[in-house]
């Protein structure tokens, strides 16, 4: 987790710089107990402000139906929420079981269902998809399961998260394509963190699976208070040089990604920021694609 609480405009500042780079769909903040993590205190203030910037379309992550109405009663164009397939992590970050949490996104899909007005977009997160530092090995069933029902349920997005950095490739690619089958024509995206090398692997894997969205965060940062020795999120940055690399219209320009994020580290001073292209510079041989849609 970033320690450095930024001010409001500057959070509305980065929501702008990363639209101008070209990356448009943005989770601009959380819906959380401003006691539990004083960073987004100003949750409504930010999701306000991002909402009137032209050409962002951000999410917000909601843990519970509280948090849901108030992202609802905005009018944010998507809501995340999230919940654990590892019932002890699900204990540590929510403080209910796992068969709880699906019981209250039952009651966020009614309460969006209920509403007048644009509808909102529901995004389910599954953490811990791929292992725990708390309770170790998730069954991959349990995961497609979980899937499942969340798909049934009426999620228009499943997200499912390596939250700890556990996957690995052959593993990535087999539970991806288990999900996939499970949730019909849902679309599912990847979360991973590139806590021990695997991050960029790990896109690959679920590429060579069918997904086509993933999580990532500029220079890496990020991460979650209840995932012991978890790093943050897939760099942005090299995230996009590998999808390009590969073939892929991502939209985003690197180079205005690297050059923000030079800004950004002097707003963050002790951070951990990683990143390879920020390090290396873009080869000479590098060009941008447009072959393919990510």
């Amino acid at each position: 987790m970033v320690r450095t609480i930024l001010p409001t405009e500057r959070k509305l500042d980065w929501c702008r710089r990363t639209v101008a780079a070209g990356i448009h769909e943005i989770e601009v903040t959380s819906f959380v107990p401003p006691k539990l993590i004083p960073q987004f205190g100003d949750a409504e203030e930010v999701a306000r402000g991002a909402i009137a910037i032209a050409g962002c379309r951000p999410s917000a992550l909601v843990p519970n139906l509280r948090g849901a109405e108030r992202a609802f009663a905005l009018g944010v164009p998507q809501v995340n929420y999230v919940l654990s397939a590892s019932e002890q992590h699900n204990l540590a970050n929510v403080r209910r079981t796992t068969e709880q949490s699906l019981e209250d996104f039952a009651r966020i899909v009614a309460a969006r269902d209920q509403r007048v007005g644009a509808r909102i977009v529901l995004g389910a997160g599954i953490a811990t998809a791929f292992g725990c530092t708390i309770s170790g090995a998730v069954a991959s069933s349990r995961v497609v399961e979980i899937a499942s029902r969340l798909a049934e349920m009426g999620a228009d997005e499943i997200i499912v998260a390596d939250t700890v950095g556990y996957g690995h490739p052959r593993q990535v690619r087999g539970l991806m394509q288990e999900v996939i089958a499970a949730v019909g024509r849902v679309p599912v995206a990847c979360h991973f963190h590139d806590t021990r090398g695997l991050g960029l692997a790990n896109v690959a894997a679920a590429l060579d699976a069918g997904v086509r969205a993933f999580d990532a965060s500029l220079a890496g940062l990020g991460g979650c208070p209840f995932a012991p020795g978890a790093t943050g999120n897939i760099d942005t940055e090299d995230t996009v040089f590998l999808l390009e690399q590969l073939g892929f219209d991502t939209g985003a320009d690197v180079e205005a990604l690297v050059a923000f994020r030079r800004e950004v580290e002097s707003w963050l001073p002790g951070e951990r920021f990683s990143g390879a292209i920020a390090r290396a510079g873009l080869p000479k041989t590098y060009r941008a694609h447009t072959t393919a849609a990510v």
